[in-house]
């Protein structure tokens, strides 16, 4: 093969630190904007970034030579450093550790890009922990529940 090509689709979520103050509404898509321009400075593409005051979906097309980990550390690192400035309140501001990485299928992006955009209807029902875990669930990730949200 003389060129290298792939398509995958990344459903990425990471949470704020428990000791971090939340991200307020009027904050909240201008985040969700400047975590987009984070993805696509990587040379990923963004298709979709939401979710609500303690927590980040994002919908990324991942390119042929970037890694997931560094992707992510991309995104939260930046966007730690970004939101501080914006406000006071948020000058204790951190995303926890960890992330969560789920592969996508082409049949399901929209079905993906949907939810993302129905976060704050979504999470009237479901908490974050909750949500979390059916991801793991359903992904048959194994994890150790003491862990799946502490700082």
């Amino acid at each position: 093969m003389s060129q290298s090509l792939c398509k995958i689709y990344l459903h990425i979520i990471f949470h704020v630190k428990t000791t971090s103050p939340t991200i307020d509404g009027e904050h909240l898509k201008r985040l969700h904007s400047y975590v987009g321009k984070l993805v696509n400075t990587t040379g990923c593409q963004v298709l979709c970034v939401g979710g609500t005051e303690n927590h980040i979906h994002a919908l990324v097309l991942l390119s042929k030579t970037e890694t997931v980990a560094h992707l992510v550390e991309e995104m939260k690192r930046n966007s730690s450093r970004w939101i501080k400035t914006i406000s006071p309140q948020y000058e204790k501001f951190a995303w926890q550790g960890g992330y969560a990485a789920f592969s996508v299928s082409q049949s399901q992006v929209d079905t993906v890009i949907a939810y993302i955009k129905n976060q704050e209807e979504h999470h009237k029902k479901q908490n974050f922990r909750d949500e979390y875990l059916s991801f793991l669930r359903l992904y048959k990730i194994e994890y150790d529940e003491r862990f799946v949200l502490s700082d």
